[in-house]
């Protein structure tokens, strides 16, 4: 079983279609993603445990401080290893904390749930959030934001497929939501670990030194252009455009996580005529949106520039917070449209960020960079969750307008993605990337080729199921929440 998940079993033959590729990023970021999806289960957990949304609320912020944590120290033994190994071990963990979250659900132990789901799920959050997005990278160097964006748009819209599923389990499997929760929570760790289990097994790096035919460089910001070896991790966490981008990071999960989080209660709070079955459809509303800008933005800053599309989106949303703080809530198909357009930025910050650090830094160690820059996840999750319960007791909507504003401001600075003197800083030039193996040999024998043959057929039939799979998904989480969010807008 090792041998099958080591980096050099997975590497695709020189002629092996890279659209095969994205099924497998989806099936793992469709799986994680479930975690914004967690609103669903704050008020059925603290009636269980009869306790406060706070403490419930920590079961969340626990697992995105696990998220950035685990990107931040597993992004080197991630590319070493490959995202074969890393996807396995993110599933089974993923699943781990499900199934341990349900043992503390069904004892009472609420500590169960915090290391389950909260510090388990949240090892499992991280390795498999980076794990397939510095292989599409390499997949699609010629188009690295579309690339991004496919990989982080499945993290996004995971609650797109798990709100309307986690309501429907949690109204079938007990009497009341309450006793249903350690159900779906077993039901929810075992779909998600066959699910990851295929986007595990079926993801494929690149050989070494392959480039699409073809290939066209993408429209940079200006200046210089990195090669595609890139810097050392060491090196690029010493960079003042390291930092620069941390920040906007921060600032962009302060302000937008504190509604997703929130979003079922706090729109029931808000609007006394919305019950749990429309919050249920803005939560999948705020995934969809936020699944959306992921692609849309991050595309289009393959072909407008990464710093334009920063300007654009951080800019606009910090204007909309401020709206939806003065006058959002006076109606509630003006909250919901504005707060989705908010979310496709929030969104699309997340999907944009791997394709600038491939910018600013290459290609060689962009995963484990970017896990780097994942500990602003971490910091801020706990950050934005917590202001958002305090804020939700006392029946405000939580005010990021300023956040936002301090992250439009401190965007400006990268100077076109580049250092002062338009390099790279510590960039090497002309060295292999390491790590990536040798092209799969061609056999030796009829024997040899033979297996190979079979494998390669193996794969891109594996590879076609899980887009059928993938695409049932999405569509079914599309029509559920089209269904439930349609009260929204005619209530």
């Amino acid at each position: 079983m090792t041998s099958l998940l080591d980096r050099e079993r997975s590497i695709a033959p020189a002629d092996y279609n890279r659209w095969f590729i994205p099924p497998a990023a989806l099936a793992v970021h469709l799986s994680i993603g479930q975690v914004y999806a967690f609103s669903v289960f704050r008020n059925p957990l603290v009636e269980r445990f009869d306790t406060s949304l706070t403490a419930i609320g920590v079961i969340f912020s626990i697992s995105i401080v696990m998220l950035g944590l685990s990107a931040a120290f597993g992004g080197k033994w991630v590319e070493r290893n490959g995202p074969r190994k890393a996807m396995f071990f993110s599933g089974v963990f993923w699943s781990a904390g499900f199934l341990v979250g349900a043992l503390g659900v069904a004892t009472g132990q609420l500590w169960l749930v915090y290391f389950g789901y909260g510090f388990l799920g949240g090892l499992g959050l991280g390795i498999g959030y980076i794990s397939p997005v510095s292989t599409l990278i390499k997949w699609f160097p010629d188009r690295p934001g579309m690339a991004t964006g496919i990989a982080i748009m499945g993290f996004g819209g995971g609650a797109l497929i798990a709100s309307p599923l986690s309501l429907a389990l949690l109204d079938t499997l007990g009497e009341t939501p309450a006793d249903a929760v350690a159900p779906t929570f077993l039901a929810l760790g075992a779909g998600y670990f066959a699910v990851m289990m295929m986007g595990a097994f079926t993801v494929r790096v690149p050989p070494e030194g392959w480039t699409p035919s073809g290939m066209k460089e993408p429209v940079a910001d200006g200046g210089p252009e990195p090669t595609v070896d890139g810097v050392s991790v060491e090196t690029a966490f010493t960079t003042r455009q390291f930092w620069l981008v941390w920040i906007v990071l921060f600032c962009n999960v302060t302000a937008g996580i504190a509604i997703l989080e929130q979003a079922a209660p706090m729109v029931e709070v808000f609007f006394a005529e919305v019950g749990p079955a429309e919050a249920a459809g803005y939560v999948g509303f705020l995934s969809l949106c936020n699944m959306l800008g992921r692609l849309v933005w991050s595309s289009a800053s393959d072909s407008i520039g990464r710093k334009r599309t920063y300007i654009g989106y951080l800019g606009l949303g910090a204007v909309l917070y401020l709206f939806i703080a003065v006058a959002g809530t006076s109606s509630v198909v003006m909250f919901v449209a504005v707060s989705g357009l908010i979310l496709s930025f929030y969104g699309g910050g997340f999907a944009t960020v791997p394709a600038y650090l491939k910018d600013l830094f290459g290609t060689r160690n962009v995963g484990a960079i970017h896990g780097r820059l994942l500990t602003a996840w971490s910091l801020a999750g706990g950050a934005g969750a917590g202001r958002a319960d305090d804020r939700q007791r006392h029946r405000r909507l939580p005010d990021r307008s300023r956040q936002r504003g301090a992250c439009s401001l401190r965007a400006l600075p990268l100077r076109d993605g580049r250092c002062d003197d338009g390099r790279v800083p510590g960039q090497h030039d002309g060295a292999p990337a390491p790590g990536l193996g040798a092209p799969q040999g061609r056999g030796e024998g009829g024997g040899s080729s033979m297996i190979e043959a079979r494998t390669k057929l193996s794969s891109k039939i594996a590879a076609v199921v899980l887009w059928v799979i993938v695409g049932i998904a999405l569509l079914y989480g599309v029509v559920q929440t089209a269904m439930q969010a349609a009260a929204l807008f005619t209530s």
